[in-house]
């Protein structure tokens, strides 16, 4: 169950506290939205802006691999190079994904804009499907609302992994 539901008299200050406090013993969390309708769930951290790195994202998959794919890459993004928008990186044990800038972070990631405040930055980790079909090409096979892309490819956005 989710921390609002086991705290239903809590507030969303007291929710911001207790992230807070999990924030000062471990370096970021990750937080779930939940699947609405055809809304994809998806799943971003918070706490890695406090550390000059952007939080990441990843829509469209189930919450337990959502936050490992997010525990993966935040464990990396702390002791190296943030990820680039265009980047394609193939995960060890995982699938491809391929970094988007998301030029509005605030609006999609509300928790993080509450305890970052509106200056952060955030990457989409975008996720091939298990025939290397990505969500902008036909084929892509993902699920019951799919992968929403939360920003825009650019031009230079196109590189293949070497």
């Amino acid at each position: 169950m989710c921390w609002q539901c086991d705290h239903p008299g809590a507030t969303w200050h007291d929710y911001l506290a207790h992230l807070r406090e999990l924030l000062q013993r471990h370096c970021w969390v990750v937080q779930g939205v939940q699947r609405e309708r055809h809304r994809a769930p998806y799943a971003y951290t918070v706490g890695l802006a406090a550390h000059g790195r952007p939080e990441l994202v990843v829509t469209g998959l189930p919450y337990d691999r959502a936050v490992d794919l997010l525990n993966g890459v935040a464990e990396h993004v702390l002791h190296a190079e943030a990820p680039r928008a265009g980047e394609v990186i193939p995960l060890r044990g995982g699938p491809v994904i391929e970094v988007v800038r998301i030029a509005e972070p605030s609006v999609h990631l509300s928790v993080a804009a509450a305890i970052n405040g509106p200056g952060f930055t955030a990457v989409q980790l975008v996720y091939a499907d298990d025939r290397g079909h990505w969500p902008w090409d036909a084929g892509f096979r993902g699920g019951r609302g799919g992968q929403p892309v939360l920003g825009v490819r650019s031009a230079h956005e196109h590189r293949a992994p070497a």
